[in-house]
């Protein structure tokens, strides 16, 4: 990626070097890349057609969009308004002074470039875009969604708008999973920016309440879809990051690469020898670079309907 010279976000707290306690925190739903390939096996089948059919007539309706006009390809506005989120006030140290380490900075632009595009798409809707705040933790981290430790990879808290990172896990993703490269591990902080804008829609809102009702294999079934939009929602900045012309030769094979290496079938093949689909909650490595690369190659919100499409 070409970054030199780019802005760089100040929307980034930096609790590195602190140490945190689990003061017991009640666990909130959050959404994250994985790190682990530790599976739970579960009974039940998937959600049938027609059940998908309401559970997307609902999100849409959410979030403001009218599925007819999406369906027939209209340009209504697919913004609704802004679905507030309740605070939970959690107790830690203030954050240091952010450090100026090349990964540091290097994070601090992505995330500026993320701002930028989303901006640009709210603003061309009529809407303002709420920025995110990244929050960079070392080995473990308190979050308004409860306690989190670095195994469970980079996260985003819709309680507190906050993306979580401990930037070993960019460690991690080259030596573990095999995806190396600038724009691979840019994915992966433009994904979490992806449940960002899902909450900002109402579209994990309307999930989170949904899935309190549904058995634990329907709601892995819904998780799959909303984590391949955020996969989605990442391919559309990597639209117009390339664009702008930011983008090297590979970088795109780079980020495919990654999506394919943290499908939850290749996890779970290199971490147990066999798969168990009704436990995936992220989606297949086919279905990771499909959905990044559909958002990629159109920069359009509505090719990242995946409530209403085959995934």
């Amino acid at each position: 990626m070409r970054l030199e010279g780019r802005r760089q976000s100040t929307n980034i707290e930096d609790r590195r070097g602190q140490r945190t306690r689990n003061v017991g925190y009640s666990p909130r739903p959050r959404v994250r890349i994985p790190s682990s390939g530790r599976v739970v096996r579960t009974g039940g089948g998937g959600i049938s057609g027609i059940i998908m059919l309401i559970i997307l007539f609902f999100v849409l309706r959410s979030c403001g969009i009218d599925p007819l006009a999406i369906l027939a390809g209209g340009g209504d506005n697919p913004f609704g308004e802004i679905v507030p989120q309740t605070q939970t006030q959690t107790s830690q140290a203030p954050s240091g002074p952010v450090r100026n380490d090349a990964t540091t900075q290097f994070v601090a632009t992505v995330l500026a470039e993320t701002e930028d595009v989303w901006d640009g798409i709210f603003q061309a809707n009529g809407k303002t875009y709420p920025k995110p705040i990244l929050v960079l933790f070392e080995g473990q981290v308190s979050s308004a969604c409860g306690f989190a430790s670095a195994a469970s990879g980079p996260f985003y808290c819709p309680n507190d708008r906050k993306l979580y990172i401990d930037l070993s896990f960019y460690d991690e993703l080259a030596r573990r999973f095999k995806a190396s490269g600038d724009f691979a591990q840019a994915y992966v902080l433009a994904h979490e920016v992806g449940h960002h804008v899902q909450n900002l829609i109402g579209v994990l809102p309307q999930f989170n309440r949904m899935r309190q009702t549904m058995s634990q294999a329907e709601a892995n079934a819904l998780s799959v879809r909303v984590e391949l939009q955020a996969d989605c929602f990442a391919g559309i900045w990597g639209h117009y990051t390339a664009q702008k012309g930011l983008l090297e030769k590979g970088d795109l094979e780079e980020a495919l690469n990654a999506a394919t290496q943290i499908g939850d079938d290749a996890i779970q093949r290199r971490t147990q020898g066999y798969v168990v689909p009704e436990s995936f909650n992220h989606g297949t490595s086919a279905q990771r670079r499909e959905w990044f690369d559909r958002g990629f190659q159109s920069g359009r919100l509505e090719d990242c309907d995946t409530f209403n499409n085959p995934v």
